[in-house]
């Protein structure tokens, strides 16, 4: 089964309100290669901003799970890191660990590519899928093809890899295709009573969306220049009626990497911290106190005992 991505004859929010008996709930797990937009595509589905984003490969390393509740359906998407090939440390093997993890225990998995692009990175995820839980494909950025005479064959080729529910081409930073990807996901969810609230958007603590939020500045304002082993730790957190002061250590393996951050007289810590607190406020509806430490931790990164510590599965 395929979607026209010409068909723009999507009822409300993009489901078909009579295309189920009783409530649909399930888990939808977002695998891909690194950076192919898992983490964009999510924030777009449930209409929030709960997994972070960068131009940097490998900036999810934590299984995020975002809710959208519609009137007969709850879709409870779980963005994944993206599947590591480039290193090998302790970091990366939990990473995948988690990857292999979502993905067999989803009622539907949406395998995200690049539109034109299918290297060996998409294959070895590819070759992860199960045979036995709904597939769609989701060919994202699929607007920068201006030759659209070339997406169905690519679609062809990758099809003929898997059996695939749905191929659905979607642009999530343009919300082309979005409310298509939903009702053909909602086709394949099982009939079940929700499990969050119709309010709830994530099952993550605001201590932990705070760190990500501080991370994603990081990774945003360096770039290429830090190594992507860098991490955030929320040291404390505390609420005073609606404002919360929160103190954070951003963790590093090298001085070099600290005066990286810091920048000259201060000034990239400074504009990192002026963003995140401005995201905080804005996710968390009040004012935030915020300060940032950064600190030198050589090796966290190749230490399995302390990525537990640090938070990671």
């Amino acid at each position: 089964m395929s979607t026209d991505p010409t068909d723009s004859s999507n009822t409300e929010h993009g489901i078909d309100q009579g295309g189920a008996e009783g409530f649909r709930c399930g888990y939808i797990a977002i695998v891909g290669r690194p950076n192919v937009g898992k983490s964009t595509l999510m924030n777009v589905l449930i209409g929030a901003k709960v997994s972070i984003t960068s131009r940097k490969a490998q900036t999810t390393r934590h299984r995020i799970t975002g809710i959208q509740t519609r009137d007969n359906a709850q879709f409870i998407y779980v963005d994944t890191p993206g599947f590591q090939t480039r290193h090998a440390n302790a970091l990366n093997k939990t990473l995948n660990k988690t990857v292999s993890n979502t993905l067999t225990s989803s009622d539907v998995i949406l395998f995200l590519v690049e539109a034109g692009t299918f290297g060996p990175a998409d294959q070895q995820v590819l070759e992860l899928l199960p045979k036995n839980v709904p597939v769609v494909l989701v060919i994202n950025k699929s607007d920068r093809m201006k030759d659209k005479a070339v997406l169905m064959p690519f679609a062809q080729k990758i099809a003929a890899m898997h059996d695939f529910a749905a191929i659905v081409p979607v642009s999530a930073k343009m919300r082309f295709q979005v409310d298509a990807l939903e009702n053909e996901i909602k086709r394949h969810l099982p009939e079940n009573p929700p499990v969050f609230g119709p309010d709830d958007i994530t099952d993550r603590s605001e201590k932990f969306l705070a760190a990500e939020i501080v991370r994603e500045k990081v990774f945003r304002l360096l770039g290429d220049e830090l190594p992507y082993t860098s991490t955030v730790l929320v040291e404390q957190f505390q609420q005073e009626g609606n404002l919360r002061r929160i103190f954070c250590a951003i963790l590093v393996e090298r001085d070099t990497h600290k005066s990286m951050i810091i920048g000259n007289k201060g000034a990239r810590l400074k504009e990192i911290s002026t963003q995140s607190r401005l995201d905080m406020e804005k996710l968390f509806g009040g004012p935030v106190y915020l300060e940032i430490w950064v600190k030198v931790k050589s090796g966290w990164a190749d230490n399995e005992a302390g990525l537990r510590a640090y938070g990671y599965e």
